[in-house]
């Protein structure tokens, strides 16, 4: 019967071709969407499991995480610097590193921070020392510079028309090993480089936005930052990471609690009218539910394109078991059992639809692996895709159809006697 099937197959090979195809494109969209959104929806969490709890200015919830969190450029206002003292000193609290950003070099963003937040990314360096003075840098794994290249920061990005500063070029000192986060892509520099490059001082940032000195890409925040960049920076001048009242406003703060009961106390405790509090784990949640609904959407689609396509293969095959009636009658007549003529129909067409499938999820894991990738080296964002025991419900549900789909062909073959096959 198999040999009878592929001899079959062979001498109408263009047309199973175009239908293998067809099934494995409509596979492949379903195996791509359920793929990358577990890539994106894991590689995420991974990402974000390093920053315990985020305290920034009142706003929203899920633009201080992306920009912090996997530092994506936006208007952010400036928090109080007070309120990075009273976390910096506080017992309850093992790590509490400002971020500022706003300045970018070489396609990469500048985040100014500190040695514990570095440290606590990666705890050891690949390459070199962390930085001790306020001229250097530390560049994450995925920044292509060695030691003691130089840095000229840029306000905003050279596709904004960013303007270059004069008054300091980095020198990179070390490099962190890989983390698998957006920090991966960033130039690391003390967080008092930044704010005396952008003129910052304690009693400055009253009411001003991260339009002035937090949002890469901003036109009106880059002739602001122009007009307050009056102060004079020492690149040689000593690291100092305390912290006062005094303290330049900034637009984050990733905390590290040394508890969990810490950690829900001091986001309750800083949700209030000025600050926000939120664990990004949380803010990722809410953004899986509304990336879930895509996801469902699209397997909609990818599950009605299917449809469609099986419809219109199971009409062709019906019109090609039509054209093929009287090869079928002689067998009926030649005393072929029925069982027989139903299997080879049916047997021809699952094979068809089996090597869809198998091509559709190998196009599907590819597609999957294609987007990661792209998406990996925009963001340094590891989006890790695989598939799970889940995935064989999937797989299943994909044979059960294509056999139960296969029956009506086969079924087809018999509706005529064998001599009205024969005189057709």
């Amino acid at each position: 019967m198999i040999t009878f099937i592929l001899a079959d197959l062979r001498r109408f090979w263009s047309g199973a071709l175009a239908v293998v195809v067809l099934i494995a494109l409509s596979v492949a969209l379903s195996v791509t969407v359920t793929l990358q959104e577990r890539a994106v929806r894991l590689g995420s969490a991974r990402a974000a499991e390093k920053f315990d709890l985020l305290v920034g200015a009142a706003g929203s919830e899920t633009q201080l995480a992306l920009s912090a969190v996997f530092l994506q450029p936006a208007p952010l206002p400036l928090m109080e610097g007070a309120v990075l003292s009273r976390l910096a000193n506080d017992p309850r609290v093992e790590l509490a590193a400002p971020v500022g950003f706003g300045d970018s070099a070489y396609g990469h963003p500048i985040v100014g921070t500190t040695t514990g937040l570095i440290s606590s990314l990666s705890p050891s360096l690949s390459q070199g020392a962390m930085f001790s003075r306020l001229g250097e840098a530390v560049v994450g794994s995925d920044v292509a510079l060695s030691a003691g290249a130089e840095i000229k920061p840029m306000h905003g990005t050279v596709e904004t028309g960013g303007e270059t500063h004069t008054a300091i070029a980095y020198k990179v000192t070390g490099r962190m090993v890989p983390t698998g986060t957006a920090w991966d892509r960033a130039i690391l520099v003390p967080i008092r480089a930044v704010w005396q490059l952008h003129g910052m001082h304690g009693e400055d940032h009253d009411g001003e936005t991260a339009e002035a000195h937090g949002a890469a890409g901003s036109d009106q925040g880059r002739h602001e930052d122009h007009e307050h960049e009056h102060g004079h920076l020492d690149a040689d001048a000593p690291l100092d990471e305390h912290f006062d009242a005094q303290t330049p406003g900034v637009p984050a703060v990733l905390v590290k609690p040394k508890t969990i009961a810490d950690a829900y106390r001091l986001r309750q405790e800083y949700r209030s009218g000025t600050t926000l509090g939120v664990f990004p784990a949380e803010v990722l949640t809410r953004l899986y539910a509304t990336l879930g609904d895509a996801r469902s959407l699209l397997l909609a689609i990818a599950l009605g394109t299917q449809a469609i396509v099986i419809a219109a293969i199971v009409l062709v095959t019906i019109m090609h078991v039509g054209s093929r009636r009287r090869q079928i009658g002689a067998l009926r007549a030649l005393g072929t059992p029925v069982r027989s003529i139903v299997g080879l129909v049916w047997g021809e067409l699952f094979i068809l639809f089996a090597a869809g499938i198998v091509l559709g999820i190998a196009f599907g894991y590819l597609a999957a692996l294609t987007i990661s990738a792209r998406l990996a080296a925009s963001t340094a964002v590891r989006l890790p895709v695989g598939f799970t025991f889940d995935d064989l419900w999937l797989v299943g549900g994909f044979a059960a159809v294509a056999a139960i789909i296969s029956i009506v062909p086969a079924f087809s073959a018999l509706r005529s006697s064998p001599a009205a096959a024969l005189r057709a």
